[in-house]
């Protein structure tokens, strides 16, 4: 049986790891002085592409950017 004791406090408060791993890489970013601040805001870009497969055959990839809200 399971004991909620050794329950994670992310996991208690209703976050994914995800979720607590990025609030609190927000706020370390956001604890940074020029000129380290605007380099690593920098870094928090994702660029990705996205396949479509039709017949077992993937179609031309879409290269998305996405950053994340302020």
């Amino acid at each position: 049986m399971a004991s909620n004791a050794a329950v994670p406090f992310w996991r208690a408060a209703g976050m994914t790891y995800i979720t607590y791993s990025n609030l609190c890489a927000n706020m370390v970013r956001n604890c940074l002085k020029e000129p380290h601040r605007s380099e690593a805001l920098s870094r928090e870009k994702v660029h990705f592409s996205v396949s479509k497969w039709v017949d077992g055959k993937p179609q031309k990839p879409t290269i998305r950017t996405d950053t994340p809200e302020e």
